[in-house]
């Protein structure tokens, strides 16, 4: 069993790297890898999409290191288990508004923009601890109630079209969206690797989670 952390030069991974292995030792769920390789993205048995900074600069990335093609056969074709964490997430989306209209993966029905807090004066990027508040029951979220913490850091959110795929929010100044789900695909806009005992606890599920 494998769960590969790809690697496409977004951001430092190796406390998303400790974080995984600490728990696929606790669950026994194999080995961990951070990898930029296509060949093992492709036959990895789960896949975790970290990601810091710009949608469109994250997205070319993908598309330049062969990662977003292999992704795309190991998630879509061999429906394996996937994970996109902050921009990660993002790019799960059919679009991001970042800078200028970029395409996403197109897995959630969703659009990426700027979050605009109706009270003025909170600021952006949204950073910090924000309870959690849970939308629609998932394997993922298994032993995490309502009102528990994670740790955010992002300027832009995920507007979701389509409901039910839409497990999480969090409020901040109206809902910002924080964890969307679809068939074998999982996502969270933060960091679960920073977010202490829930964070680690939704890591654990998501590596024995089997769609």
């Amino acid at each position: 069993m494998l769960t590969a952390i790809i690697d496409y030069e977004s951001g430092n991974l190796h406390s998303a790297e400790k974080a995984f292995q600490r728990m696929a030792r606790e669950v026994g769920a194999g080995d961990v890898v951070v990898t930029s390789d296509p060949d093992v993205i492709a036959g990895a048995d789960r896949l975790v999409l970290p990601g810091d900074g710009a949608f469109p600069a994250c997205a070319a990335a993908l598309r330049a290191s062969g990662a977003f093609a292999a992704m795309v056969e190991a998630v879509e074709i061999k429906a394996r288990p996937f994970l996109g964490i902050c921009v990660g997430m993002q790019l799960m989306a059919r679009e991001g508004l970042e800078y200028t209209p970029t395409d996403g993966l197109g897995w959630i029905d969703g659009v990426v923009e700027r979050i605009v807090p109706a009270d003025a004066h909170m600021k952006v990027p949204h950073m910090g601890w924000n309870d959690l508040v849970i939308d629609t029951a998932h394997p993922v979220l298994a032993g995490v109630e309502t009102s528990e913490h994670a740790y955010f850091v992002h300027s832009y959110q995920m507007r979701v079209n389509t409901a039910s795929q839409r497990v999480a929010h969090v409020e901040y100044g109206g809902d910002v969206t924080a964890i969307v789900a679809r068939d074998n695909m999982v996502g969270f806009q933060f960091h679960p690797e920073k977010s202490a005992a829930t964070g680690l606890r939704m890591i654990a599920n998501f590596l024995r989670w089997t769609p």
